[in-house]
């Protein structure tokens, strides 16, 4: 059997559950090192041997160290293509390019504003850090602008790339899985017809599901 790859990081971690789904999806053996980064693991000379800027996930495929999460999972891919989910980061060139113009509008554009919101949100409360309200309502909008790109797009197609789940679809599981969780907001995305139906279909994958519930151990 071969070695299992090694992911470092809290299974809260946004960054670090994209790169699990991932993992799951192609059916790859892992081993999964927690980080308790509120001790601050994540800043140790060890730690930063594998992920120079002290962030997680931190990623080892044997003598083979890999840091953010997008690259991590698109490695996986590339070098799994016949395990699991085959279709998972596309089968030719212009399904690549089409998954990576998505995932790089969920990098690029996504990110920032759900991230945002979350933090003010769901983080800040527990923080006892004061909500910034002129900051949600910034990105309230700007996540509005761009979920409104995702609702034509998505009539268009079953999947953002495409009629196939894949990477595009994949990367914006952990965001949203919190913002419609864990803050009050969840109606930005399901009272959108077509965001909602592809959020619904998106989630309730297996190995999301799997994600999910290894955040409650």
């Amino acid at each position: 059997m071969a070695t299992p790859v090694k992911v470092y990081g809290p299974t809260l971690s946004p960054a670090v559950c994209r790169v699990l789904a991932c993992l799951i999806e192609k059916d790859v053996n892992f081993q999964l090192i927690p980080i308790n980064m509120s001790k601050g693991e994540h800043k140790k000379p060890e730690f930063l041997k594998i992920q120079p800027f002290g962030q997680v996930p931190a990623f080892q495929d044997e003598s083979i160290s890999l840091f953010e999460s997008r690259a991590i999972c698109r490695y996986i891919c590339e070098k799994y293509p016949d395990k699991g989910y085959k279709g998972l980061y596309g089968t030719n060139p212009l399904a690549k390019a089409s998954i990576d113009q998505w995932v790089e509008a969920e990098g690029q554009s996504y990110n920032a504003p759900s991230g945002a919101l979350l933090f003010q949100l769901a983080l800040a409360p527990r923080m006892n850090i004061p909500q910034d309200q002129g900051i949600i309502k910034q990105n309230e909008e700007k996540l509005g602008k761009v979920l409104d790109v995702y609702e034509k797009r998505l009539g268009e197609s079953r999947f953002l790339a495409g009629d196939e789940f894949s990477l595009a679809d994949l990367s914006h599981l952990p965001n949203t899985q919190y913002l419609v969780a864990a803050t009050d907001r969840a109606e930005l995305i399901t009272s959108k017809q077509n965001v909602g139906r592809w959020w619904s279909e998106i989630s309730n994958r297996q190995s999301w599901k799997k994600v999910v519930e290894m955040q409650k151990n």
